[in-house]
């Protein structure tokens, strides 16, 4: 019988010839600090003197990602204890993928931000990721509290859960979902009645070919134009008048650019919370106006005046009264609903000369109890608000639909928007803490996990790349968090010896005929097939193999019924 020197096991990985610490320095390279193949491979020869293929370099860090989760699992219930010592941990939950692709569940602990648990599912459905929280509640105890999205999958997932845990545990709906959900039923209709309209005016394509031809007119004198339009900008006289020559086709030309050049006017966020289309319109109005007052200016140069008329020809269209009907109607709307996107308090911060949004709104964090209290009774006299003004009959159809809408959501939804506030036990401290009143936690988790898969792939489109991903590479990032590498191992340097020390206890087990923890199938996530393709079923189905025997009995099909 062959017997590994243990001084060699504490160093070599089993069958391989790379020992642990290359694995774990290949492993972070690669899935926490994000370097591509060649990155690491240059890094390890200039730092380390050590050569290796870039074949050599991804298995390394593939094998890397097998090894994060066993002392994760092997110290659930220390990680249990440090939560515990909050007073709990809220479960924040929530899924994605890319492109419909590799879609990741991921469990989050809100006021520490670890990931105790992410798996890979088929597909979003409560039968695949009840499972999967049941696992985690077994290794890392009963959340004090969950945050979850508006989904039904994770709503049916989530209730299933606490009937078997506790009962008792609070459940709240995300504010940030609640609202865009109102936002989107509410707007989406007359949305899309926008977009068929100025899609049958052609504003768009006539705008870009009015601004097209000048361009091309101007041609290398568009620098010496666009210099003469800064300098007309900059006048402050009372009259609205043109230049004339290449400044004045320059100035129609920046009209013409200005006018759907509506996205300049968003705030970052995608649709309820910015509406393109309106703003469009709203450009285009203001355009036209611009148009007529310069007409009615000094502008003597013909060709100008004949590039604004037709300029003023092509808006025309959009002040007609179709447009202006689905505008009234779409303005009553958006004010209800930017009525209450005020009273939840869920509007961007933005900072001067910056329009882009850093933070989609104020996190529960930065509320206290009282503030938060506010909200929930602002949401109350909203909702009396509303019983008030709403049309009993009469032509006021549409807002009267509108208000049942928004009564509707807050009926179904408004048992779960509140109770943030959480009072800890005597041995926590007695005090109070607050849960996160959205789910920007697991959905921030997301968008930087896709850019970094992204720069470590050198990929723009990163679906294959995502659905190629383990799981594991979500517990990596818990190693941006100190507390959580010190119960880990001690320091991110003894992370090799974790490793290996895993190994050993693990063939020593298996020598003795023991079980270890992750055999336990008490702790095993069952994973159930879904009508979905994962790459797994993907491989097997289009292969040739499959091809084969499929074309074969179909053609003996054919034979009989010619027999």
């Amino acid at each position: 019988m062959t017997r590994r020197a243990e001084s060699l096991a504490r160093h070599i990985i089993p069958g391989r010839v790379v020992g642990y610490d290359v694995l774990v320095c290949v492993g972070l390279q690669r899935f926490f600090h994000f370097r591509q193949r060649e990155e690491i491979r240059t890094a390890l020869l200039r730092e380390h003197g050590l050569s290796l293929s870039a074949g050599e370099v991804g298995n390394p860090g593939r094998l890397f990602l097998t090894y994060v989760g066993d002392p994760h699992n092997e110290r659930a219930g220390l990680f249990q204890d440090a939560m515990s010592g909050d007073g709990g941990w809220p479960l924040h939950v929530d899924a994605t993928g890319e492109d419909g692709r590799g879609t990741l569940l991921v469990a989050i602990s809100g006021w520490r931000q670890w990931v105790p648990g992410a798996w890979k599912i088929p597909t979003e459905r409560a039968d695949v990721i009840l499972p999967c929280l049941r696992g985690v509640v077994r290794q890392f105890g009963a959340p004090c509290a969950v945050m979850r999205d508006l989904g039904r999958a994770v709503t049916l997932a989530v209730n299933d859960l606490l009937e078997e845990a506790e009962p008792d545990i609070p459940v709240f709906a995300c504010h940030q979902h609640f609202l865009s959900d109102i936002g989107t039923d509410l707007l989406r209709p007359g949305h899309g009645e926008l977009r068929v309209l100025f899609r049958q005016a052609g504003a768009r394509p006539k705008l870009r070919r009015l601004v097209r031809e000048p361009g091309r007119k101007l041609g290398g004198e568009i620098c010496e134009a666009r210099e003469c339009l800064k300098y007309w900008q900059k006048q402050t006289d009372a009259a609205n008048c043109l230049p004339n020559g290449r400044a004045g086709m320059a100035a129609v030309r920046a009209l013409a650019q200005w006018a759907p050049d509506f996205s300049a006017d968003g705030t970052g966020l995608d649709f309820p919370f910015d509406r393109p289309h309106l703003d469009f319109h709203d450009r285009c109005a203001t355009v036209h106006k611009a148009v007529d007052a310069f007409l009615c200016g000094c502008a003597d140069d013909r060709k100008v005046v004949r590039a604004l008329r037709r300029l003023g020809d092509i808006l025309k269209p959009v002040l007609c009264e179709p447009f202006l009907q689905i505008t009234r109607r779409f303005r009553a709307r958006a004010k209800l609903f930017d009525e209450l996107r005020d009273i939840l308090r869920l509007f961007p911060n933005t900072s001067s000369g910056d329009r882009k949004i850093r933070n989609k709104s104020r996190t529960a964090q930065e509320f206290s109890p009282e503030e938060l209290r506010d909200v929930q009774n602002g949401l109350g006299q909203f909702v009396t608000s509303l019983k008030k003004r709403r049309p009993q009959r009469g032509p006021a159809q549409d807002i009267r639909e509108a208000i049942d809408l928004i009564l509707r959501h807050i009926e179904d939804h408004g048992k779960y928007l509140w109770g943030h506030v959480i009072r800890l036990p005597e041995e926590a401290g007695e005090k109070m803490l607050i849960v996160e009143r959205t789910n920007n936690i697991p959905e921030c988790f997301f968008h930087g996990m896709k850019h970094n898969e992204r720069r470590r792939s050198g990929r723009k489109i990163s679906g294959n790349d995502f659905e190629c991903l383990p799981p594991a590479a979500a517990l990596v990032y818990n190693l941006n968090f100190p507390d959580y590498v010190r119960i880990l191992c001690g320091c991110s340097d003894n992370l090799a010896d974790a490793f290996a020390t895993t190994d050993f206890e693990k063939r020593r087990k298996k020598l003795a005929g023991e079980t270890s923890v992750q055999e336990d199938s008490d702790i095993v996530t069952p994973m159930i097939a879904s009508a979905s393709m994962p790459i797994e079923d993907r491989r097997i189905i289009r292969s040739e193999d499959m091809r084969r025997r499929i074309v074969s009995a179909a053609n003996s099909r054919k034979k009989i019924s010619m027999g």
